[in-house]
């Protein structure tokens, strides 16, 4: 995709907002385009470019406003879905209308390279390019903030598990896993929580390797964990543990070995009959899970591979489409295989018929998942500033106390009382106060919006005269005044209403 902004176009003139999408196709040089131009006259008719056929718009298509907006629906459009574009200008001559479809057609017949030669004054914008942009941004955001440590970050080396977390993003995991824990096992009953080695769960005789996912750990104790729910089906296993990126993973020869990561398992064990409902169901949960703490929730989509027996559900970074979390159907094989003699001990118990049960197993790839709410975080920031807008559930530090005006000694006590209060209420705390020399406050705010802290508290001369302190809000940089009694209960309840979000 590339998007075509125009200049001074001599005849055209200088219109404020029209824009020309393309779409490149690939096998071909050519590009089609889709124009829609607002006129306040009575009809128009634009030609799709083929041999045959025209769209014609008339006036009960076309609505005269600030803003027009036609629709093409889909049999008008030859090479893709509806299309919109914004038009500013009502009044436009007919010399213009007809100027600009035959720049389309000869951009359609001659391809990108005449719009490079021949379109004197359009500035010419790749996707690629700006996408390339955000990357870096995104990047040296992670390294200077500490999120994630190591001296050059790549796509690659940092989707492949080759860097180590720093404080910010160890706690941001921590967060994460929190939440997911949460959701799969704490709120929801028959499900299992086991630990199992890093080395895989081989058989006696075979070879032992590092393990690459959590599901031999699940089928291995499926047995011993059906006893622990009366045989009774559904029921699932969970484990979060560390697991070594396989080799179809290292597309990069910059990448020296198998990096690592950490895995969020859960293997749903039921029925055969009501397996492929429990995927859907366990595929519209954790998609709305992913969603639920995005800033963009549109970010996380599934795709289904291998005719449904394997689902993605994926982030659109800025880069393109990576899969945070995989979603498997796995039928009665996988249990027998690797239980040969077991026989009825791996039966179920489904109503009154016993069972070898199916099962839908679920593996998040919990730093690329980190990685993507940082993305998602980063799309929030505004143009005069940078900011992590990270979901307050799973922001690596809440507030950050530091010191204003005043006598530097006695405002780090204060501090310090406050931290004690406020780490025992469960309220993760960043210690500016400990930093010296002071930073200017607009430095300071700077730094914590870049490490998505949500709240700045300013301790002054004016708290140790009348208790009040000075706090900002990260996202709305609204700065407001209360007494340093209420911090921490005020603090307390910003924190819950926001698992509410």
């Amino acid at each position: 995709m590339f998007t075509l902004v125009t200049g001074d176009l001599g005849i055209v003139g200088r219109w404020r907002a029209v824009c020309v999408t393309a779409l490149q196709r690939p096998n071909s040089d050519a590009a089609a385009i889709w124009i829609v131009v607002g006129i306040a006259s009575a009809s128009l008719s634009v030609t799709r470019y083929s041999p045959v056929h025209t769209v014609p718009l008339s006036a009960p298509h076309m609505r005269y406003g600030p803003v027009h907006t036609v629709p093409l629906s889909a049999p008008h459009m030859r090479y893709g879905p509806v299309h919109t574009v914004p038009l500013s200008a009502p009044h436009m001559r007919m010399a213009r209308r007809v100027t600009w479809l035959r720049m389309a057609r000869r951009f359609l017949v001659g391809g990108a390279d005449w719009a490079r030669s021949s379109c004197a004054g359009i500035r010419l914008y790749t996707a690629s390019a700006a996408h390339d942009r955000t990357r870096d941004v995104l990047l040296a955001l992670c390294q200077r903030r500490r999120f994630i440590l190591g001296e050059e970050l790549i796509t690659a080396s940092v989707l492949g598990g080759c860097h180590s977390l720093g404080p910010l993003g160890i706690a941001m995991k921590m967060n994460l896993i929190d939440e997911w824990w949460k959701m799969v096992t704490v709120s929801r009953e028959q499900v299992l929580a086991i630990d199992t080695p890093l080395r895989d769960l081989a058989p006696p005789g075979h070879h032992h390797g590092l393990r690459q996912d959590l599901l031999q750990g699940a089928l291995t104790h499926y047995a011993s964990c059906l006893e622990l729910v009366n045989r009774k089906l559904p029921f699932g296993i969970a484990e979060v543990g560390k697991c070594f990126h396989g080799g179809s993973d290292l597309q990069d020869p910059r990448l020296a070995g198998p990096g690592e990561r950490t895995a969020a398992s859960l293997c749903w064990f039921s029925s055969a009959r009501t397996s492929s409902q429990w995927r859907d169901y366990w595929l519209r949960h954790r998609l709305l899970w992913w969603r639920r703490f995005a800033q963009v929730p549109s970010g996380f989509s599934s795709s289904d591979q291998q005719d449904g027996a394997k689902t993605l559900i994926n982030y659109h970074f800025p880069w393109g489409p990576e899969p945070v979390e995989t979603l498997r159907t796995l039928d009665d094989s996988a249990l027998t295989q690797m239980h040969a003699r077991a026989g009825a001990k791996l039966q179920g118990r489904d109503g009154r018929r016993a069972v070898v049960p199916h099962a839908v197993w679920l593996s998040s790839d919990l730093e690329r998942g980190l990685l993507a709410y940082l993305s998602d975080a980063l799309q929030g920031s505004e143009p005069l500033r940078t900011v992590l807008k990270i979901h307050p559930s799973l922001a690596p530090v809440k507030v950050a106390l530091d010191l204003g005006k005043g006598p530097a000694a006695e405002l780090r006590l204060v501090c310090e009382g406050l931290s004690s209060e406020l780490r025992g209420s469960g309220v993760s705390v960043w210690p500016g106060y400990l930093d010296a020399p002071q930073t200017p406050m607009e430095q300071l705010f700077s730094k914590y919006d870049e490490m998505g802290v949500l709240f700045t508290v300013l301790v002054s001369d004016v708290t140790l005269e009348s208790g009040l302190l000075h706090l900002r809000h990260r996202d709305t940089t609204v700065k407001e005044t209360l007494h340093i009694s209420t911090l921490s209960a005020f603090l307390t309840q910003q924190m819950t209403a926001s698992r509410r979000l």
